[in-house]
């Protein structure tokens, strides 16, 4: 059978993060979504998602299909029914469909045609931006079974202290001696080649993904999740970092994501709680304002290849878009547009050219290419948010 992962409806309210990625490729947990999927099913999957970035995700279609509700986690129940899915067959959860059968001959999808099975049970499902670290909690947790189920961990090194050692899971290749890790208020989980430096304290659910490193004596709160080849320092709370992104030195980081390739400069902070302890609003692009999050805590929402200089001071509930560069005194706006130079004072456009170039060099020195494809997906991405700068 073929899987193929679609965006669905719940796109445009995880932007800035899905204008470099499908959802599918959204880091929740230990996984992406894809990655969890394709676990669960044994299969590779291919996406359906906006034009221009197919050529880099691209989507392959076979005489069978089954498309898949990138929105959707997936389960052992619900990875099951979606295996057994026929002709004319489709899961829905209420009014949304999750998964639904095809073949390479059906010229379009009439779900009042098909045999609706309706699946009731509890799944976890990203509807918006912050819930890819409200539910990174549960996500980790579901994660940690499903990686480690049947397999024994490396052991744990004699200097490090723990508590609930039996929760947590180190990959071989892991180096971490003098640390302290807490896995009796969730998992543990130490990925392959990582590092931990000394004198630092991390409190599950935690999820170092491969390659990645703490710096020495940073202190870690869950549920927090560091993406492969990522450096994190200071402190760290309930926050998801998706990959190749720095915050390594002292600051403040809670109830954020960053995309790929972000920089955090030295003593970078973000608030994560008003003054006056109310609901945090967020800038959502779909309808152009701030909505209600229902969240008292929300902090730091940052796009692919965005970056703060030292000292960068961020409010509460600040959505950064893509390619942005954030430096000087005082706050910036809490919405800051995609291909933004400034901070507080007053924003110019970056130059696209230049934001290529700095794309480039920062993706080399991790040995990661720079392609064509990367290229024109933040081309699309400047002339997307053209009128944004102007707001």
């Amino acid at each position: 059978m073929n899987y193929i992962l679609f965006d669905g409806p719940v796109r445009n309210a995880l932007l800035p993060l899905t204008f470099t990625r499908p959802v599918a490729d959204i880091r929740v947990g230990i996984l992406t979504i894809r990655e969890k999927w394709e676990k669960y099913l044994g299969y590779t999957t291919t996406t359906v998602t906006e034009e221009y970035l197919m050529d880099k995700y691209p989507m392959v279609e076979m005489e069978q299909n089954v498309l898949i509700n990138s929105a959707y986690l997936p389960n052992e129940v619900l990875a099951e029914m979606v295996m057994a899915l026929e002709e004319n067959q489709a899961i829905f959860n209420g009014d949304e469909v999750i998964a639904f059968y095809t073949n390479d001959t059906q010229e379009e999808v009439d779900f009042d045609a098909y045999d609706i099975i309706e699946y009731e049970e509890e799944v976890l499902k990203i509807e918006y931006v912050w819930d890819i670290f409200q539910k990174n909690d549960a996500a980790i947790r579901e994660d940690f079974e499903l990686l480690t189920e049947g397999r024994t961990s490396q052991p744990i090194p004699a200097s490090v202290n723990t508590i609930a050692p039996h929760n947590i899971f180190i990959e071989e290749g892991a180096r971490l001696e003098y640390v302290t890790l807490n896995a009796s208020t969730g998992p543990i989980y130490i990925g392959k080649n990582t590092e931990i430096m000394e004198a630092s304290v991390i409190r599950g659910p935690f999820a170092l993904c491969e390659g990645a490193v703490v710096k020495l004596a940073t202190k870690v709160y869950g549920a927090t999740t560091v993406g492969p080849e990522c450096r994190i320092g200071g402190e760290v709370s309930n926050s998801v970092l998706f990959g190749y992104s720095n915050k390594g030195h002292d600051g403040f980081l809670g109830n954020s994501v960053l995309g790929e390739w972000c920089n955090l400069g030295a003593d970078t902070n973000n608030s994560n709680l008003k003054n006056n302890y109310e609901e945090v609003k967020l800038w959502n692009y779909e309808k152009g304002s701030f909505v209600k999050t229902g969240l008292q805590f929300c902090g730091l929402i940052m796009g692919d290849h965005s970056k703060s200089g030292i000292n960068t001071m961020f409010n509460t509930g600040t959505v950064v878009g893509v390619c942005a560069n954030i430096f000087g005194s005082g706050f910036p706006r809490n919405f800051v547009p995609s291909f933004s130079w400034g901070g507080a004072a007053g924003m110019a456009t970056y130059d696209v050219k230049k934001a290529f170039e700095t794309a480039r060099i920062v993706m080399s020195r991790r040995n990661v290419e720079f392609t064509e494809q990367d290229e024109a997906i933040l081309a699309e991405v400047y002339q997307q948010t053209e009128k944004l700068r102007n707001i």
